[in-house]
């Protein structure tokens, strides 16, 4: 029998659908990352010894980037295990039983509760350069936390004696380990205001205390922060209104950052971790309330999006270089588990035993033109494939000419700064 030839229309389509994939491609860097906004000049041109390796990106390697949602359904316990999880498992496969998750990530965003992760296990230690905390350390804190008769978050927003207690007077943004990037929203300027490590380090104007940093982006009620040196205001509210996944802009941060990400020119010079913490909470054990369905869904609505294009931006690379841990498909035990989540009557061990079962469920992924797909993996899975990614990435930059990260250890100079509202705002990251 003579041999088919393959289907002109399947051709046809196959080709439709790469030109498609191709053009699809270029207007997500448009939408995404601004590339041909004034405000953020085009990446320069990979230098001439920067050639794409087998991985995919240059030579010089990939800059590995943490992003932490905000409170959500678990009030951040699903994040802070995750991390736990992940950081048991860089410890086995590096060897090295002090390993904390500073240690693999270059970049930590984080909002409302995900943004006091990102201060817990970034803020560097006055007396060495680790972090205060370990993220096992982390996950005690906020479950003990909520063992107390208020809850967490609600403590935090007020700058009470909590966050004295952690954080003290001393550490700044300019005191941890890795740039971080903490959203908030403010009122006076009516715009998103991003703490940020680097505008820290740039100008004095934009150095915060850590412990408002945190009262800032988990404020239910409007809080007012100042600069260290009092020069900036602004009136903070919870940075899940502003951005609840941060991850594109931590991602456009370190795109168009290019003293601290020299080489780093698209995504396939990224490794991404993005943790949910299993939706919103917004009307948690008051489902019939309309109003509290609907922010319900604008949050969560805004989250999935924020995925669905960084999902696509990643394209054929997304098995490898992007991870996001979101427990979608809850089960009917586990959604009753969290219902009214936020009550006292809840208890600590109910809420962990609930954050296990999401970790243990399928790995659901975004997919291009295709919404999202249950995969075989679990959770704990693609923390584990994802661990040994960074250990990968940790490995080659050991015998690395140029370092992928050239991180700011001193300010340039010391700009006055007359502003008494927003700096950071999302329109102005790629100054940092």
């Amino acid at each position: 029998m003579a041999a088919v030839s393959a289907s002109p229309l399947r051709d046809s389509a196959s080709d439709v659908n790469k030109l498609t994939y191709e053009i699809f491609s270029i207007l997500e860097n448009n939408f995404l990352f601004g590339y041909d906004n004034p405000k953020f000049p085009k990446t320069a041109p990979p230098p001439a010894d920067a050639k794409p390796t087998s991985r995919g990106g240059s030579a010089n390697g990939k800059v590995r980037i943490l992003s932490i949602d905000g409170g959500g359904a678990t009030g951040g316990l699903l994040a802070a295990r995750s991390l736990a999880h992940l950081e048991s498992v860089l410890r086995r496969k590096s060897g090295d039983p002090a390993a904390c998750i500073a240690d693999f990530f270059d970049v930590a965003a984080g909002s409302g509760a995900g943004g006091l992760l990102a201060a817990l296990l970034f803020t560097r230690r006055k007396d060495s350069n680790s972090p205060l905390f370990s993220a096992e350390d982390a996950l005690k804190l906020l479950a003990g936390q909520r063992r107390k008769s208020s809850w967490m978050l609600r403590r935090f927003s007020r700058a009470n004696r909590e966050l004295a207690k952690i954080f003290g007077d001393g550490y700044t943004l300019k005191d941890t380990v890795k740039p971080v990037l903490i959203p908030c929203y403010d009122l006076s300027s009516e715009a998103p205001f991003v703490f940020s490590r680097a505008d820290a380090l740039e100008t004095d104007g934009y150095d915060f205390r850590m412990r408002d940093v945190c009262a800032a982006t988990s404020a239910r009620k409007p809080v007012e922060v100042r600069s260290v040196d009092g020069r900036t205001k602004i009136m903070a509210v919870d940075g899940r209104i502003a951005m609840n996944n941060p991850t594109a802009a931590a991602i456009t941060h370190v795109l168009n950052n290019k003293q601290e990400f020299p080489f780093c020119n698209g995504v396939e010079d990224l490794l991404v971790l993005s943790l949910g913490n299993g939706g919103s909470d917004f009307g948690a054990g008051n489902s019939g309330s309309t109003r509290s369905g609907l922010c319900r869904i604008a949050e969560d609505g805004a989250s999935d999006m924020v995925d669905q294009a960084v999902s696509m931006a990643f394209g054929q690379s997304l098995e490898t270089s992007y991870v996001r841990i979101q427990a979608l498909g809850v089960c009917a035990k586990e959604r009753e588990s969290l219902k009214g989540i936020n009550k006292l009557r809840k208890s600590t061990s109910q809420v962990l035993e609930c954050v296990e079962a999401m970790l243990v469920q399928k790995y659901v992924k975004s997919v291009m033109f295709q919404g999202k797909k249950m995969t075989e993996d679990t959770n704990m899975d693609k923390i584990e494939n994802f661990a040994g990614e960074i250990i990968k990435e940790q490995d080659r930059r050991k015998t690395s000419i140029l370092p992928p990260v050239v991180l700011k250890q001193a300010p340039h100079h010391y700009a006055p700064s007359p502003r008494t509202s927003s700096a950071t705002t999302l329109s102005s990251i790629s100054s940092s």
